[in-house]
Order: C-alpha cells, then structure tokens, then sequence
C-alpha cells in the first residue's frame, strides 16, 4: 500500500468533510479512523478509487461519533450525576425504546446489539467488547438487525429478559469503561422495577446499586485504579449498600433466582465485609457455583477461579484457570495475581505485562503495567 498516497489524500478529504458540515476536529479524527482502516484493508483489496473510499468511510465514521455524542449528550442532561434513591417517577420513552428495539422479529443478541447502539449510543467496538467478539462481527450483526427491522412497525414490544440484558450491559461499560453510563442505566432499571413485579429485574437493580456504592472508593485522586482488596470501605455509600441488600433479600425469598440475584448476592457478600480479609470467599465460590449453572458463561468461571484461589489457595485458583481459554479477557491478570500469591514473582511480572497490553482502558491498563514494574523492581533486589 503507498502511504504517500494517503498523506496526499488527507487534507483533500478533510476539505470535503468539511463543506459537508463536519467540524475540523471531528473531521481529523474521522479521516485518522479511516487512514487506519485503509491501513489494514487496502493491502488485501486496494479500492479502485482510494480518495472516494476514504471521503466514505472518513464520513461514515464522522456520523458514528457525531450520533454516539448526540446519545450521550441528552443522557447528560437526563439524569443526575448520581442515581436518587427511592421509587422513580412514570417510565419515560427512554425505557419504551429500549422495550420496542427489543422487537420480537430480533433473535435476543441481535435486539441487544441494536438498542446499544441505537438508543445507549455505544460505539460498535464497545458492543463488540462486551459481547468478546471482534468488532467486524458486531458490525454485521447490527446491520443484520437494522434490515430486519426496516419497514416493521414498532407496536409489539420485546421482553423483559432482554431488555434486562440491554441495561447490564449500558451499567457495565458505565462502571468500567471511557463513557459514564451508570446512572442512566440505575435510573431505567428502577423504573422498570417500579412498574414490573420481576425477580430478576429486583436483582439487576440490587446489582447496579451494590456495585455503584463502591465508585468512590474504586479510584485514587490520580484517577489510578484501586482494586477491590486495596479500596477504604469508608467510602462505600452504605446507604447504596442497604437499598441494594433489602431489595435483594425480597428477591431472593420469592425462589425464582436468576444470574442478576445471584451476582447481587456476591456482590453483597463483599459489602458485607468490613475488611478485605474478613470476605466469605467460600459462600462466595457457592454463588458462583450457582451463577456458572445459570449461565456457563466462561467470564463466571474466569472470576471464580480467583474466589477458589482466596478460598482455597492460589493453586487451587490456577488449577481452576487450566480449564479456561487464554485468550479470553482478563485471563492474564487473574493469572497473574495467582502466581503472585503463590510465590512465582518472575511469572506474575510476565503475565501483568501482557494482561496490560491486552487492557480495553487505560485506567486498568496503567494500573497491570504498575504491577509489572513493582514485581520486576522486587525481582532486581
């Protein structure tokens, strides 16, 4: 591929950007993804004309982040920075959208896909992050969904299982990842709550509550992660903490449980903790038990290999890694903090470093590379 032809191209393509309404920074980072992307597809299928293949997807990109921005704004001016406590108000079009995205024409995966991106304003990478599939596949399946949908009325609203799904997923990439969704996803979920007597969706609530009460304490004033075990349970918003446990015990004593309550009981188990080393990790490694059969999701079994390793020793905790892909996300860091506990300093460096390579924020990504550096720097000594 000529690079030389692409810098050629650059500022003509931006020129065209720009008489179409695209400001100049949002241009430039539209033209920079699409360098990026002709980068990685012209070598295989070089484009018989490059500088319309770039105004194209350069434009195309400018759309995305400009929608994705829109989205992200009318959440800004919807909800507080901090979710109310208490009932919520009547469900809003908000809620309604999310509901009729979840068309029953959708297989639940692709109806999720779409109201991520269409309503929570995700980019496809995030979905597709979410999702541990590359971002070419997620791609496809929302453009799958839209077809599917083109033309269909929207008076026949999806069901409450994925709909549910829908807000984990916006409360997830909220609590850990670049864009703040958490609240939103706090504020629909109490809605729905409030006008739908549902176990699980007790359950999801008591979820998002009881891990939001922890968002103080997860980062230091450098804005450097704190892992759980390091974090001032001062900090903890206990009045988060006691909504979230009450509403939990109400689920649970109706015996209908779902992976959202048994991942609130977990996460209650740790709230319930006053200190890191006073944490039940055995009742803990039973509620994944529980959560592995409801869901025999691999990322379940990823994080109760490190509950078996507090329980019953990190080579327990490594015994119950073997079983699992490497390759799935976080894989190396839970490794890694097992060989460090068991002593094998030289390899816990190794992995931190390659789990930071493979971190999907910056946050996580500098806080695996610290670890590596305190592990090499004890290994010099």
């Amino acid at each position: 591929m000529n690079e030389v032809l692409l810098r050629s191209l650059t500022p003509s393509v931006l020129g065209i950007l720009g008489r179409r309404g695209a400001d100049f920074a949002a241009a430039e980072d539209a033209v920079q993804d699409a360098l990026v992307e002709a980068v990685r597809v012209w070598p295989a299928d070089p484009p018989r004309d490059p500088k319309g293949w770039l105004v194209t997807v350069a434009w195309r990109r400018f759309l995305d982040a400009t929608r994705a921005d829109t989205a992200r704004r009318r959440r800004e001016d919807l909800v507080e920075e901090e979710p109310a406590p208490g009932p919520a108000p009547a469900v809003d079009d908000t809620l309604q959208l999310y509901f009729l995205c979840a068309h029953p024409s959708l297989t639940p995966s692709s109806a999720v896909a779409l109201t991520l991106r269409a309503v929570g304003g995700l980019t496809t990478r995030q979905i597709a992050q979410a999702y541990l599939v590359p971002e070419a596949t997620m791609a496809q399946r929302i453009s799958r969904a839209k077809r599917t949908v083109s033309g269909v009325r929207f008076d026949q609203p999806g069901d409450v299982a994925t709909v549910l799904r829908v807000l984990y997923l916006v409360f997830n990439e909220g609590y850990s990842g670049d864009v703040d969704l958490a609240a939103e996803a706090i504020r629909l979920t109490r809605q729905l709550a409030a006008a739908i007597d549902h176990p699980e969706v007790a359950g999801l609530l008591a979820l998002m509550l009881l891990h939001h009460a922890r968002r103080a304490a997860r980062t230091a004033p450098d804005g450097s992660l704190v892992p759980l075990a390091e974090q001032d349970r001062g900090q903890w918003d206990t009045e988060s903490i006691a909504e979230g446990v009450e509403i939990l015990q109400t689920a649970l004593a109706r015996d209908r449980l779902g992976e959202f309550q048994a991942q609130a009981a977990i996460a209650a188990l740790h709230a319930d903790a006053p200190t890191a080393e006073e944490t039940d990790w055995v009742q803990i490694v039973e509620w994944y038990d529980e959560l592995a059969r409801l869901t025999d999701s691999p990322i379940v079994r990823l994080n109760r290999a490190v509950a078996v390793g507090e329980a019953d020793g990190p080579r327990a905790g490594l015994a119950a890694l073997v079983a699992l892909d490497d390759s799935l996300p976080r894989h190396a860091a839970v490794a890694a903090y097992l060989h460090e506990r068991d002593g094998d300093l030289a390899t816990a460096a190794r992995l931190y470093a390659e789990a930071a390579r493979k971190a999907p924020n910056l946050a996580e990504r500098d806080h695996l590379t610290r670890q590596a550096a305190r592990l090499n720097a004890r290994g010099c000594r």
